[in-house]
């Protein structure tokens, strides 16, 4: 009877102890540390500062040059790309871009990054003006400037060696002239000094005419082309009477013919 009772204690002890220990509250975590205290006179960490980073002037033509300029604080390390590199915090650079270009700026401190851009923008020169053609000269044009008076010695009508280049220039000219205008048809004039008879005068004009016709045919200016008349005495350059007007008066002129 005894044992029996012992083993009721028993049985209640532990029943007492499981129900303790299922009403035990459960122990909260500690709170979490507080932050380190911020020694006394030391400032935060700030970011870098672009006070202004910019391309003066910032269009170009190709060929011709802009600046960078810029202005950081704060800054442990400045950098810009495009083979620049690093840099001061206050600076200047020439640029010479060959197209449109964006720099990019980055400055980097203890409180971070701070970054900015200039663009150059580059433009195509204007073409050059279209090259004007020189105006082509008339046919009255080239017999007054590049058609020459031939000259001939005193009673004279053969042509003089030192003629003969101005011919070649003549026959040349004549015949672009006949180029230009197919039907054009120029004159030959034989001119004298006032020495002589009219008559005589008239006659050695027209000798001369013909000669200068006859030496433009042998350097392939069509002689249908050409016509001649005499003049003699009657229409010279000068009046006085010395050699030098003499000389002059002697001569084939070329007209267009009437």
């Amino acid at each position: 009877m005894m044992t029996k009772q012992k083993a009721t204690l028993a049985l209640t002890a532990l029943l007492v102890l499981g129900v303790s220990a299922g009403c035990k509250k459960k122990i909260p975590p500690p709170p979490p540390a507080a932050p380190a205290p911020i020694p006394e006179n030391t400032a935060p960490a700030v970011r870098p500062t672009i006070a202004y980073f910019s391309a003066e002037p910032s269009t170009v033509t190709v060929g011709q040059p802009s600046s960078l300029r810029w202005s950081v604080t704060d800054a442990t390390s400045i950098s810009i790309d495009n083979a620049i590199g690093e840099v001061s915090p206050n600076g200047r650079r020439g640029v010479y871009p060959t197209a449109t270009t964006t720099y990019h700026l980055v400055a980097t401190g203890p409180g971070g990054t701070t970054a900015a851009d200039a663009t150059v923008t580059v433009s195509s020169p204007p073409p050059p003006p279209p090259v004007q053609a020189a105006p082509q000269p008339t046919i009255q044009e080239i017999l007054a400037k590049q058609v020459q008076d031939i000259h001939f010695d005193y009673d004279k009508s053969e042509i003089r060696g030192e003629d003969q280049a101005i011919l070649q220039g003549d026959a040349s000219a004549l015949r672009t002239v006949f180029q230009m205008d197919p039907n054009f048809v120029v004159t030959i004039e034989g001119h004298c000094d006032e020495r002589g008879s009219a008559e005589y005068n008239l006659a050695l004009g027209d000798r001369r005419a013909a000669a200068t016709k006859d030496a433009l045919i042998s350097l392939g200016v069509p002689g249908d082309k050409l016509k001649t008349i005499s003049f003699g005495k009657e229409r010279p350059l000068c009046t006085e009477p010395t050699e030098d007007c003499y000389s002059r008066n002697r001569r084939a002129h070329f007209s267009a013919a009437q």
